[in-house]
């Protein structure tokens, strides 16, 4: 008798002792999802505090033409490539116009055409209305991409290539950081200058691409083949730029992307700003894999800054990066 009532008060303690440590690992875990609910309702609230948003007040602020923004895009003889990216770009919600940049010996043919205009009049409801243009040249130039357009009804010019596609989550973006500093070039593809120190001259300066970018964590340039700008630059790069760099241009067939970079930081004296985005390249590799192509870039860098009297470009580290889609920023 004694026997099982020591064992019954056994069981008992065993029981309570398993009770409270139940209750126990219960409390903590309760605390803990609690805690993670609060860091998660800081984060979010603090990030909204410091990022740029399609719906952001102070947008409304601004003109009819800031409102939206117009693709100029360069082609030349990559029709499908030119089909899929007006195909995806006149999703983009903000697009107002379309001009495509057409340099080759022939006109766009019946069927090109009106494959291209039934893709932007899918795109053309809801109150929206879509344009699409192309803009003929004779005479084959890459100045042509930067040529004056007379009817542009919007500020804002996303100058791309035929080749390339961002998300339009990430255009869209990069259109909102662009309107936070109109004056200046924001794009997606960085690229570096530096003074070159294996020169007695001191005026001589090196082009670096993209793992000169990585290493060095600076930039002075986004290319124009995915770049926001004002319209306002067309006119001074056709009308006021030296005409020695667009004849460079014309006959080297490269830099016109320096050249507008050059352009646009000696109006400005500022940096432009990078913009992080995934880009998808739908083409064959371009200029930028052949034999030599650095040093091209580097005479091309050393050229325009000596037409300019001085360097204009101008060094930064900032990178613009939409925290909405990520955990880390």
């Amino acid at each position: 008798m004694r026997g099982s009532c020591w064992l019954h008060r056994r069981t008992e303690q065993k029981f309570r002792q398993l009770m409270i440590s139940t209750i126990k690992s219960v409390k903590i875990k309760l605390l803990l999802c609690c805690c993670i609910a609060l860091t998660v309702i800081v984060l979010n609230s603090s990030a909204s505090a410091f990022i740029w948003t399609n719906q952001s007040p102070a947008l409304h602020r601004y003109s009819d033409s800031r409102k939206g923004y117009s693709i100029v895009m360069n082609t030349w003889k990559r029709y499908d490539l030119l089909k899929k990216s007006i195909k995806h770009y006149s999703s983009c919600p903000r697009l107002k116009e379309i001009h495509i940049v057409w340099s080759e010996p022939n006109p766009p043919s019946e069927f090109l055409t009106k494959f291209l205009y039934r893709v932007v009049q899918s795109k053309s409801k809801d109150g929206r209305h879509l344009k699409l243009n192309f803009d003929i040249y004779k005479e084959d130039s890459l100045n042509n991409r930067f040529k004056e357009i007379k009817d542009l009804e919007t500020d804002a010019v996303f100058s791309i290539d035929d080749d390339v596609i961002f998300p339009c989550s990430s255009v869209e973006f990069a259109f909102d950081v662009w309107q936070s500093a109109p004056d200046t070039m924001v794009g997606f593809v960085p690229r570096a200058h530096w003074v070159d120190s294996s020169k007695v001259d001191g005026d001589k300066f090196r082009y670096g691409g993209w793992w000169s970018v990585w290493w060095t964590g600076t930039y002075s340039m986004v290319l124009s083949k995915a770049a926001f700008f004002h319209k306002k630059y067309f006119s001074l790069y056709t009308n006021e730029m030296p005409a020695s760099i667009r004849e460079y241009v014309t006959k080297n067939r490269n830099c016109e992307d320096i050249a507008m970079s050059f352009l646009v930081a000696n109006v400005t004296d500022a940096p432009p700003i990078w913009v992080k985005g995934k880009i998808f390249e739908i083409g064959s590799t371009g200029i930028s894999s052949l034999g030599g192509h650095s040093e091209r870039r580097t005479e091309c860098v050393d050229r325009f800054a000596a037409e300019y009297g001085r360097m204009p470009l101008v060094s930064t580290s900032v990178k613009a990066v939409d925290s909405r889609n990520i955990w880390f920023w």
